[in-house]
C-alpha cells in the first residue's frame, strides 16, 4: 500500500523545497510498557488525516505546503533510529520548513530535539519545550533503558539542557519529581489544572521565545484518546487543551512539534481523527505565531 499524504485529499502534497511543514512518520516501537500499537500511529494518523477539513481554527495550513517524508526506518538499535530522525529534522530545518514529527513512543522526540539544539547553539537562538503528558517522562532510565519513551524529557533537560515547561501530568514517580526540582521544570499538572486553572502567563518569564510543542495523546482525557499505550483518566479536554496552546503559543515562535503514542484501536475511529486534528491544530497555531511576530519585525 502506498504510504498517504497529510491532507491530500485537500492540497496536492508539496515538494520538500517549497513545504513549509515536513511531517515525519517515525513509527518506533521499543520501549512500551503496557499496551502496544504505536508503530501503527503514524499510519493511521496519516489515513485520518484526508477527513479533515482544510481549514483549521479560520486558517489553512495546507496553502503553506505540505509535505510528508518517508516513514522513518525504525529497524536496528534506537541510537541508530535517533540518528535517523535527527536526520530528518535538520533536512526540514535546511529547507526552512517546520518539522512535525509522528510516533511512534515517545523516545522519537529526542531525534528532533538534538536537531533542534544543534542549531539553535549555530544560530544562537534558543528554543524551550511545551509538553503535554499524563507522565513526567523524566526518568533517568527506565527497565535499564537510558532511551525509553519513559525517559525522553530527562534527556532533554539533562542532556541537552532545554528548558521545559509541562502540562497535564497525572502519573509520575517520587523519583521524577525529585528531577522536577533539580532541573527547574514549570509545571502544571491535570489536578492543579483543574482546581486552579491556567494562569493567564503560563511560561515563565525567562522562557526562551522560540518553542518545540511535544504532545503525547495520553495528555488528553482517556475518554477522548482510550487509543494509546497507557491511557489515563483525568486528562484535559479538547478545548482545554487548545485554550492552552493558544496561550502558550501567544507572542512565541513555534520551531517545532510532535505528536506521539497513538497506538490505533480497529474501528475505533474517532481516536485516529482526533490525532490528527491535534496535529492540523498544532500546524495552524504554528504560522499563526509566526504571523504575528513577522508582522511586529513589519
Amino acid at each position: 500500500m502506498d504510504q498517504q499524504h497529510f491532507l491530500a485529499s485537500e492540497y496536492a502534497p508539496a515538494s520538500a523545497g517549497d513545504a513549509a511543514f515536513h511531517i515525519i512518520p517515525a513509527p518506533l516501537e521499543r520501549s512500551v510498557s503496557y499496551g502496544g500499537g504505536a508503530a501503527r500511529g503514524p499510519a493511521a494518523l496519516l489515513a485520518a488525516s484526508q477527513q479533515l477539513e482544510a481549514w483549521e481554527s479560520g486558517l489553512a495550513p495546507g496553502e503553506s505546503g505540505f509535505y510528508t517524508a518517508p516513514p522513518v526506518d525504525c529497524s536496528g538499535p534506537v541510537e541508530a533510529v535517533l540518528a535517523r530522525i535527527e536526520a530528518a529534522t535538520r533536512r526540514a530545518l535546511d529547507c526552512k520548513a517546520v518539522p512535525v514529527l509522528l510516533g511512534g513512543e515517545h523516545s522519537v522526540s529526542l531525534g528532533a530535539l538534538r536537531a533542534l539544539a544543534w542549531r539553535a547553539r549555530e544560530t544562537n537562538e534558543p528554543f524551550g519545550i511545551i509538553q503535554f503528558d499524563a507522565h513526567a517522562d523524566l526518568r533517568p532510565e527506565y527497565e535499564g533503558d537510558p532511551f525509553s519513551h519513559a525517559c525522553v524529557m530527562h534527556r532533554a533537560v539533562a542532556d541537552l539542557g532545554l528548558p521545559l515547561v509541562q502540562f497535564a501530568v497525572r502519573d509520575m514517580s517520587r523519583e521524577e519529581a525529585e528531577v522536577r526540582k533539580r532541573y527547574n521544570v514549570t509545571h502544571y499538572d491535570a489536578y492543579f489544572l483543574g482546581r486552579v486553572g491556567l494562569p493567564e502567563q503560563p511560561l515563565p518569564e525567562d522562557f526562551p521565545r522560540r518553542v518545540y510543542i511535544s504532545f503525547d495523546v495520553d495528555g488528553l482525557d482517556s475518554s477522548l484518546m482510550p487509543a494509546t499505550g497507557t491511557p489515563s483518566p483525568g486528562g484535559i479536554s479538547w478545548r482545554e487543551a487548545q485554550f492552552i496552546l493558544e496561550r502558550c503559543t501567544r507572542g512565541r515562535e513555534v520551531v517545532g512539534l510532535d505528536v506521539v503514542e497513538l497506538a490505533p484501536i480497529p474501528g475505533l475511529h474517532h481516536a485516529d481523527f482526533t490525532a490528527a486534528k491535534l496535529t492540523h491544530l498544532l500546524m495552524a497555531l504554528t504560522l499563526q505565531s509566526r504571523s504575528a511576530i513577522q508582522g511586529e519585525h513589519a
